[in-house]
């Protein structure tokens, strides 16, 4: 199949202003691929001569273009499918951790072009703004600007009035955050800014193996537990900003403690740090533990069996909720699932509703660059405002 053509775009780094039918064209090419005209006026209920216009636009902002022609099965002349120009445009993620900084550069499509980490200066919320800037301006050397960025942290994300506030980061300590604009008026484009475990959930969403489905889940294991909700296609953020606190659902209520004091939640057995603290032997990384599990040690294989069941009730609590299509599970705990999978799998069949339909669960290898190419996604979602 011929690449699309190359098209000239009228600005070639800022984003275009486009109107809510060539936003939802471009959001069907980039979550469903290359199609036809008809099919993409058919999904957003336009007329051709009206899809017609909005095509228009798109090619001349760079954004689209006509490529390879559909063979459709039947006689007369094949259509031409749209594709989207992934060098259309560059979009900057930005992931912070409690003390480092990952970022990337991403095109249109959400492929990493370029990522870098380094080690937070100092934490607070000025010195990071100016590192962030520090770090778009090493990454867009050479290359085209970035058209928008966007920033995950873990924590609390709210809108008010039009403005992205981070309520509460407890990792980097901070409160009332209007960060997103801040940051805007130090890179000079527009910024947005989300929790990182929604950030995930919507990469997948759009950009993974979640493309297509209305409902689905996404679990994240690792340094703590992360869940995020898509809903008729779109992301559940709850009244408050705080949808998706699992990770303190009970699970054994003779089991150990959280550093909350819940006994025996999801969060006393599933995060890194509770398989580690398992096997109370001093010096020990999750790393360690990783590796004595792999070589048959009783005590790691143990602590990895009681996390992969927490995850799979954790799993199946999910499915009897919102019967979702299907559930991701990511992050950089995943050995769980690959050391106790038959501990996880018992777990779901002991939990799910006897009615319930079968759980669809896809596990996904993560490297922490996934964190800032998620962050380059909430750019681009934001920029075709969902």
């Amino acid at each position: 199949m011929a690449s699309p053509p190359a098209a000239p775009a009228t600005n070639p780094t800022s984003w275009p202003t486009l109107n809510s039918a060539e936003r939802g064209a471009l959001r069907e090419l980039l979550i469903h691929g290359p199609m036809p005209r008809a099919e993409i006026a058919r999904r957003l209920g336009i007329s051709r001569t009206s899809l017609t216009r909005v095509t228009r636009e798109l090619m001349e902002h760079g954004l689209v273009s006509e490529g390879a022609a559909e063979l459709n099965g039947t006689a007369g002349r094949p259509g031409e499918l749209l594709h989207v120009r992934p060098q259309g445009r560059s979009f900057l993620g930005v992931n912070l951790t409690a003390d480092r900084l990952f970022a990337a550069v991403t095109d249109l499509e959400a492929r990493v072009l370029v990522s870098h980490d380094e080690a937070l200066d100092s934490g607070g919320v000025e010195d990071t703004i100016a590192q962030i800037g520090r770090v778009r301006e090493r990454l867009v050397k050479g290359r085209p600007d970035i058209a928008a960025a966007g920033i995950a942290l873990a924590g609390d994300v709210v809108t008010s009035t039009g403005r992205q506030i981070v309520t509460e980061s407890p990792f980097l300590g901070w409160r009332q955050v209007a960060l997103a604009d801040l940051a805007e008026q130090r890179l000079g484009v527009p910024v947005a800014t989300e929790n990182d475990v929604r950030c995930l959930t919507a990469a997948e969403h759009w950009f993974g193996v979640g493309a297509g489905f209305d409902l689905m889940a996404l679990i994240t294991v690792g340094f703590g537990i992360g869940f995020g909700l898509v809903v008729d296609g779109k992301i559940v953020t709850g009244g408050h900003g705080k949808a998706g606190r699992l990770d303190h659902l009970p699970i054994d209520r003779n089991g150990p403690l959280c550093e909350y004091g819940h006994r025996g939640c999801v969060t006393a057995f599933l995060p890194n740090a509770a398989i580690v603290g398992a096997m109370r032997t001093p010096g020990l990384d999750y790393e360690a533990v990783v590796a004595l599990a792999r070589s048959g040690d009783p005590a790691a294989v143990r602590a990895f069996r009681d996390a992969a069941y927490a995850l799979g009730v954790l799993v199946a609590t999910l499915a009897n909720t919102f019967d979702p299509e299907k559930i991701v599970i990511t992050g950089e705990g995943i050995p769980v699932a690959e050391l106790a999978r038959s501990e996880m799998d018992s777990a779901i069949a002991a939990t799910l509703h006897p009615t319930a339909a079968p759980v669809v669960v896809d596990i996904q290898p993560f490297e922490f660059t996934e964190w800032a190419r998620a962050a380059a996604v909430l750019a681009i979602r934001d920029r075709l405002q969902f």
